[in-house]
């Protein structure tokens, strides 16, 4: 039986190949709206996705639709339950941007401490003397508090350690000993971390228990030269109470790569703020990445079309 495969939005060739290889049929997609999804995905038994969102409305017009796989970690622009509920499998890419995520979240903080932002933007301005009114610190011997000790937390944990001589702690929920990296040390709670970083950076995923979760309360906490770092997802965090923090100076600056709307606004005050350092939700975006995105989430889709439970599955869906 031949099986149609559709690619709303272009990916690397490595994954296209794979499932050439495999006997499948690969539709590109005419848009990433939904209408046009809802148009293309009548006559396919997967989809590919990307970063465009999957409603019930896509779901229930794959009348053959029997796996929907991401390029990528998250799931939350997918209608998991929903998806479940029509039978429908969802596997995601967890080990494809680790590496990346975590880099880029070095980058951010080496970024902070170094006042990149103003000392580039005084420099290019003919302000040679910047370097020095502006002083910067160094990150051996500096606290970094890690909330979220998934794959990538923990990445950023061994970078921090073993490439810059920091201190690092952190906090997971029902954390096992064992399975965290030995050179954090684990707190009891988030307030914890808070209160005794120089860097805090998140690495949540977005659920209904963390989405807006970090606000002035978490800021209020953190120490007045602190940073705070984003490359998780936007809505964890109550975006106008980190202004505020910010406006206020509650703590130092911040480095955001993802925001509560995206693309977001062209006034929205963290594009235009001096402490604060912003990267397009572009933290996995590199060419190693891409790569394995598009090959483990090709992975899944062959794994369901073959009769297989998926490796990285989302759900279970009740008719498997």
């Amino acid at each position: 039986m031949s099986f149609t495969v559709l690619i709303p939005q272009n990916i690397s060739k490595n994954g296209i190949n794979y499932l050439m290889e495999c006997g499948y049929k690969i539709k590109m997609g005419n848009g990433c709206d939904e209408k046009a999804i809802t148009e293309d995905v009548v006559d396919c038994d997967a989809i590919l996705v990307r970063n465009v969102r999957i409603t019930p409305k896509i779901i229930d017009a794959g009348n053959k639709l029997k796996v929907i796989a991401r390029h990528g970690v998250g799931l939350d622009t997918i209608d998991v339950d929903y998806a479940e509920k029509k039978g429908v499998w969802v596997t995601n890419a967890p080990l494809s941007n680790t590496n990346a995520v975590a880099e880029h979240t070095m980058f951010l903080l080496l970024s902070c401490s170094k006042n990149a932002k103003v000392i580039d933007e005084e420099f290019r301005n003919g302000n040679f003397d910047i370097r020095n009114t502006v002083t910067n610190i160094e990150l051996k011997g500096k606290t970094l508090g890690i909330i979220g000790l998934g794959r990538i937390g923990q990445s950023v944990a061994k970078k921090a350690f073993y490439g810059f001589s920091m201190n690092v702690i952190g906090y997971k929920p029902r954390a096992k000993r064992e399975d965290i990296f030995h050179e954090i040390v684990l707190k009891d709670n988030i307030q914890e971390v808070l209160e005794c970083s120089d860097f805090v950076t998140l690495h949540l995923p977005l659920l209904p228990a963390t989405k807006k979760s970090i606000g002035m309360e978490q800021f209020v906490a953190m120490k007045k030269e602190s940073y705070f770092i984003n490359t998780s997802r936007g809505a964890i965090i109550k975006e106008g109470e980190l202004i505020e923090a910010l406006e206020k100076k509650v703590i130092a600056g911040a480095a955001i790569d993802v925001f509560e709307e995206e693309p977001p606004n062209a006034n929205d005050k963290l594009l235009h703020m001096n402490n604060v350092i912003v990267t397009p939700h572009n933290a996995a975006f590199t060419y190693e990445s891409y790569e394995n995105m598009a090959m483990d989430a090709a992975l899944g889709v062959h794994e369901v079309l073959s009769g297989k439970i998926p490796t990285w599955a989302g759900n279970r869906p009740q008719n498997t």
